[in-house]
C-alpha cells in the first residue's frame, strides 16, 4: 500500500534538490514518485525534460517505461525498457518490467519464455511466479473461451434447416459523422475531425480555441509527409501518429478517404484514449 505521506515527503525532498541543480539526477526519483502517486502526466514530463539532459541514464528510462506502461503505452514501454537494458544491461528488474509489458501486450509466450528463466534463477520470488501464473492463464482462459460450443438451436428448428447468417446491426456501423460525435465524448478529448488528403476538413466536432482547417491542414500535411518518407525508405505506410505537446496530445488515424484527428488535453488518460478511439474505429464504415 502506497504511504500518501511518504511519496509527499520524497516528492518535496527531490524537488528541492533539483530546484538547486537542475542538472541533477534525482528527477528519476521525482518522476517515479508522482508515477506512483498516479499523476502520470508529470511524471511523464518530469522524466521526459531529465532524459534530454542525461539520455544515458538507465535507471531513468526504466522509470519512462513503468510510467509509459500505466499510461496504457505498451509499445513505448517496451522501447524505454530496452533502451535501459541497451545502457545498463539486462538486469533482472528490466526482466521483470519487459515480461510484464509483455502481458499486457498480450504477447504471452515470450513473457512465460521470460518469467520461466527468472524463475529457475529466483525459484522463491512471488512476485516472478505470480507473473508467470498470470501470462499462462490468461492464454489457457482465452482458448477456452474460444472452445466454448453455441448454444442449442431452438427446438423447433430440424438440424436440417438452414440457419442464416447474421447481419451486423445497424447500431453496430458508425459513419464519419458517428466516430467523429462518439469521440468527443470520451474523457478529455476537445476535438474530433475528418481531414482528405488535401488538408479539407470533411467534418468535425470543434471545442478547441485553435483554428480547426489551419490544424487540420498542418497535420494532415505531417501525415502525407511521413508517409511519403516511409514509402520511400521501405517502411510502408503509417496507419496512426501520436503527437504530444505541452498543451494537447493529437492522435491520427489513417482511414481510406482520409485522416481522423482526435485532439486531447491533459486529463486525458492516453492508453484509455487510443482504445476507446480503435475501439469506434472498428465500426467505422
Amino acid at each position: 500500500m502506497i504511504n500518501a505521506v511518504e511519496i509527499d515527503d520524497r516528492i518535496a525532498k527531490c524537488q528541492k534538490i533539483l530546484d538547486v541543480d537542475p542538472n541533477s539526477q534525482i528527477f528519476a526519483a521525482l518522476a517515479e514518485a508522482y508515477r506512483k502517486k498516479g499523476e502520470l502526466e508529470k511524471a511523464f514530463r518530469i522524466c521526459q525534460n531529465g532524459l534530454r539532459v542525461h539520455p544515458s541514464y538507465g535507471s531513468a528510462h526504466v522509470v519512462m517505461a513503468k510510467i509509459n506502461l500505466d499510461r496504457g503505452l505498451y509499445d513505448w514501454a517496451e522501447i524505454e525498457a530496452n533502451k535501459a537494458a541497451e545502457i545498463d544491461g539486462l538486469t533482472r528488474t528490466i526482466e521483470l518490467l519487459l515480461a510484464e509489458i509483455y502481458i499486457y501486450k498480450g504477447d504471452f509466450k515470450q513473457a512465460v519464455k521470460l518469467l520461466r528463466k527468472l524463475n529457475q534463477a529466483d525459484p522463491n520470488n512471488a512476485q516472478i511466479k505470480k507473473l508467470l501464473e498470470i501470462a499462462q492463464k490468461i492464454p489457457e482462459e482465452q482458448e477456452s473461451l474460444a472452445e466454448t460450443p453455441p448454444k442449442a438451436a431452438d427446438e423447433k428448428t430440424s438440424q436440417t434447416d438452414e440457419v442464416p447468417v447474421a447481419e451486423p446491426a445497424p447500431d453496430d456501423i458508425l459513419t464519419a459523422r458517428g466516430i467523429i460525435e462518439s469521440a468527443v465524448k470520451i474523457n478529455g478529448v476537445d476535438g474530433a475531425l475528418l481531414v482528405n488528403f488535401e488538408g479539407l476538413v470533411i467534418d468535425s466536432e470543434w471545442n478547441l480555441d485553435m483554428d480547426a482547417s489551419l490544424c487540420s491542414a498542418t497535420l494532415g500535411d505531417v501525415g502525407n509527409r511521413l508517409s511519403q518518407d516511409l514509402v520511400k525508405s521501405r517502411f510502408g505506410d503509417f496507419f496512426t501518429i501520436l503527437i504530444e505537446t505541452l498543451g494537447n496530445t493529437f492522435y491520427l488515424v489513417r482511414a481510406s478517404e482520409g485522416l481522423f484527428l482526435f485532439v486531447a488535453n491533459a486529463s486525458a488518460n492516453l492508453g484509455a484514449l487510443r482504445m476507446k478511439v480503435d475501439n469506434l474505429l472498428e465500426s467505422y464504415r
